[in-house]
C-alpha cells in the first residue's frame, strides 16, 4: 500500500486556461495574451500542493479513458499524487473546464463540458484501508455518498477530515449541509457562510458553524485574507500582496497547505499564514497547479516580508 498523509476525495479536471482582456463575441474575437492546459479541480488542486510542499497525498475519484483523461491523470502524476486508487470510467473524460481569467484582475469564468457532474463515485469502489491510512481527509462536496462513508470510516479511526465549502451567492445545498455536520474542520470561500447560516457578520458566521459539528473554521475572501474561528479565539489573516495573473485554484491551494500546516504541528495563526503565502505565490502564474510553490520557495517568501516560521516545532 502506498503511504500517503492526506487523501483527498472529489473532484480533479483539466482546464483548458485563457488569458484575455475582454471576452469574444460571435460577432468579433479577441487575442490571448495566455494559454495554458493544467489539472484542476478543489481536491485534486489541493492534493497537489500538500504534494509539492513536501507531504505525500493520494488523490480518490474518477477519470475518463481516452487522451484527454490520461492528460489529467498525468497532471497529477507528475506532480506526486498517488492516483492508485483512482477509478477509470470507459469513455471520453467528462470532468473538463474551460476557463477564461481577465487579464487585469486574475478573475475568472468557468464553462463547463455538458455531463460534468453524471459520473459519481460508489462506496463500494472506495478502499477503506487506502483511505484511513491517511491522518488527513479532505472533500469538496463532490460524490456525497462515498465522501460520507469515508468520514465515517476516518472517524472510527481517530482521524482528522477536512471540508472544501466553494464560493457561492446562493443557499447552500442540503447534502453539502450534511458534510459540514460530519466534518472537523471547513475551510470555504465567500458566500458559502452566509448561503450555510443565513447570516453576515463573518464572527458571527464562524461560531454558528461551530455549532452545526466543525471545530475550526476558516473563511476565505480572496484579496482581504481569511478569517478563522475556533471556540476559543476568531482572528484575521491578511493575505499578501502580489502582481497577480490568475486567481485560479488560489482557495483549493490554500486549503492543501493548510492542511500542511496542521501536519507540521504548527498552531492555527502560522498556518494561516503559511497558507496565506501559498496561495499568493500560486496566483502569479496562469493555472491552478502551475505557480504552486515548493515548501523552500514559501519559507522564503516569508523571510523576505520579515516572517521566519519554526519549521521544526511541533
Amino acid at each position: 500500500m502506498s503511504e500517503v498523509k492526506v487523501v483527498g476525495l472529489g473532484l480533479a479536471t483539466l482546464d483548458v486556461l485563457m488569458r484575455l482582456g475582454e471576452m469574444p463575441t460571435w460577432e468579433r474575437s479577441v487575442p490571448l495574451s495566455g494559454f495554458s492546459l493544467d489539472g484542476g479541480g478543489p481536491v485534486g488542486t489541493a492534493m497537489v500542493a500538500v504534494s509539492r510542499l513536501g507531504v505525500p497525498a493520494g488523490y480518490v475519484g474518477i477519470a475518463g479513458t481516452d487522451k484527454v483523461g490520461e492528460l489529467k491523470i498525468g497532471s497529477l502524476v507528475e506532480n506526486g499524487v498517488d492516483v492508485s486508487r483512482l477509478v477509470r470510467r470507459s469513455g471520453p473524460e467528462p470532468q473538463i473546464v474551460i476557463v477564461y481569467v481577465q487579464e487585469e484582475t486574475g478573475e475568472r469564468l468557468f464553462s463547463f463540458v455538458r455531463g460534468f457532474h453524471a459520473a459519481q463515485l460508489a462506496i463500494a469502489e472506495l478502499d477503506r484501508e487506502y483511505i484511513i491510512s491517511a491522518d488527513y481527509l479532505h472533500l469538496d462536496g463532490h460524490y456525497v455518498a462515498a465522501a460520507l462513508r469515508a468520514i465515517q470510516w476516518m472517524h472510527e479511526a481517530g482521524k482528522t477530515v477536512v471540508l472544501d465549502g466553494s464560493k457561492t451567492n446562493r443557499r447552500v445545498s442540503e447534502p453539502m449541509r450534511r458534510l459540514v455536520e460530519h466534518v472537523d474542520i471547513l475551510i470555504c470561500a465567500s458566500g458559502f457562510g452566509p448561503g450555510l447560516t443565513g447570516l453576515s457578520d463573518v464572527r458571527d458566521v464562524g461560531r454558528t458553524i461551530l455549532d452545526m459539528g466543525p471545530s475550526i473554521v476558516v473563511q476565505t475572501d480572496g484579496e482581504n485574507g481569511s478569517y478563522t474561528t475556533t471556540r476559543d479565539d476568531h482572528f484575521h489573516t491578511p493575505a499578501f500582496p502580489v502582481d497577480v495573473v490568475d486567481t485560479t485554484g488560489a482557495g483549493d491551494v490554500f486549503h492543501g497547505a493548510f492542511i500542511v500546516g496542521l501536519l507540521k504541528g504548527w498552531d492555527l495563526r502560522t498556518t494561516a499564514t503559511f497558507s496565506s503565502a501559498v496561495s499568493a505565490l500560486k496566483c502569479t502564474k496562469l493555472g491552478g497547479r502551475n505557480g504552486i510553490p515548493l515548501f523552500g520557495q514559501v519559507l522564503s517568501f516569508l523571510r523576505e516580508r520579515g516572517i521566519d516560521i519554526d519549521v521544526y516545532k511541533t
